[in-house]
């Protein structure tokens, strides 16, 4: 018996290569080789990464049928609410009586809506929904990082009156309906994916509950492990970092440790930064040209890159380096490091804490503390057998195919369970 699976993301990963796009991508791709499973990829999109193109609802990303883009742009992010009815919601109920899907994954409800789950119910009250929570923006309004708005500190919960302090402009009453508004969708989702331990804890601290979340590990499609780059010496000297160049990822926090570092007289190590920093305020661009133009010498900046870029680039590194400040869930950057077999040095915080074991496969540092990188990186550097120690300690991420038959076994009993309880109510 075929299974028919919608998976449903917030973009497509050839307009916004982030972690929940490619996950979401590969899962969908995984889905895709199964004979009994038919797969169909959603993606909504907006004006940052696609114009509308009038006279059609749906794109094809890439030629692909089983993949399509909508364009969603008026989307109202404080209540995660697409607000328009008329241009958006009649085509996903065609969507849905078209395809017909046993199960709806929803990867994020940005663009598409929190409402896009209560519409489920109603067009097709058979199908079950599951949810990957991904990130927190069902808690937080804050871009769901979870992060204060005055200066750099981490917030724990969330609660009217501490969202009103870090939005005085937003009265607590505001946030309590947003509050009820999102979860009285979200309480219409028959299960829920967590890739962490951490992020299930912060959304059963806030009310969903525990029986309701699984968690399952994200995975990376199986790769032959770049090999180490040769070092004569011994001496592990280059550190790499992975990922957009934002605030929130430490890029700061990374500078300034290479700074130290060379101010303790430590000059023969490279730092090369992967990545670009789009949609970045000018003063944090500015802020990161002043800090690399202190370090130039030992910072190389590589720009953006694709995925198939990867091998090569961990080719030229000894270790990765995950410097947030905030609660990071489950970085895909930590799992295609030890894909590679190399060891992370990463904030002891959150997910990160929790994918990297500290003195085993790398090393946790304590978060927005160039100090205390800059010790840490200089260890890894310093320390007799550390690396090779380090890189034994590794295990290789789940693989795609091995997570991919976690959602589908996930699938299968929700849709059994579906089966029992038709055939109670025929049976009454």
């Amino acid at each position: 018996m075929t299974t028919r699976v919608l998976v449903v993301a917030h973009n497509h990963p050839d307009f916004h290569p982030g972690g929940t796009e490619i996950l979401a991508h590969d899962l969908f791709r995984e889905y895709r080789s199964r004979p009994d499973v038919e797969a169909l990829f959603l993606a909504a999109t907006n004006n940052l990464h696609r114009g509308q193109r009038p006279g059609t609802s749906f794109q094809s990303p890439s030629g692909a049928p089983d993949e399509v883009v909508m364009w969603c742009g008026h989307f109202d992010q404080f209540n995660l609410s697409q607000i328009d009815a008329y241009g958006v919601v009649p085509h996903l109920v065609s969507l849905l009586e078209d395809f017909r899907p046993d199960i709806v994954h929803i990867h994020h409800v940005l663009l598409v809506g929190v409402e896009f789950i209560a519409l489920v119910r109603r067009i097709l009250p058979n199908t079950r929904i599951v949810m990957t929570l991904h990130d927190y923006y069902p808690i937080c309004a804050h871009d769901g990082l979870m992060m204060r708005t005055a200066g750099k500190e981490r917030c724990d919960r969330a609660t009217p009156h501490r969202c009103n302090g870090c939005f005085p402009h937003i009265s607590a009453d505001r946030f309590l309906l947003r509050e009820m508004y999102v979860r009285t969708h979200l309480d219409q989702v028959h299960r829920f994916v967590a890739p962490s331990r951490f992020l299930k804890e912060r959304f059963v601290a806030w009310g969903v509950p525990s029986g309701s979340i699984e968690v399952i590990p994200n995975g990376r499609p199986a790769v032959v492990p770049t090999p180490h780059r040769a070092a004569p010496s011994g001496r592990r000297a280059v550190f790499g970092y992975f990922g957009n160049l934002n605030p929130w990822k430490g890029i700061p926090v990374l500078l300034k440790a290479a700074q130290r570092l060379i101010a303790d007289g430590v000059s023969d190590f490279e730092l090369r930064l992967h990545g670009g920093a789009p949609f970045q305020a000018k003063e944090f661009v500015a802020k990161v040209d002043s800090l690399l133009d202190e370090t130039e010498r030992q910072v190389v900046r590589l720009g953006p890159y694709g995925r198939e870029d990867i091998p090569g680039l961990m080719a030229a590194v000894d270790w990765v380096v995950v410097p947030s400040v905030w609660w990071e869930n489950a970085p895909l950057v930590i799992q295609e490091a030890f894909a590679h077999r190399r060891p992370v040095i990463a904030s002891g915080i959150g997910g990160m804490a929790e994918a990297v074991r500290d003195g085993i496969d790398g090393l946790h540092v304590r978060p927005d503390d160039p100090s205390v990188l800059a010790r840490t990186m200089r260890q890894a550097m310093e320390t007799p057998g550390l690396w090779e120690s380090l890189v034994k300690g590794i295990n290789p991420p789940a693989d795609m195919t091995q997570v991919a038959e976690c959602h589908l076994s996930l699938y299968r009993s929700l849709l059994k369970g579906a089966d029992i309880i038709e055939l109670k109510a025929n049976a009454a």
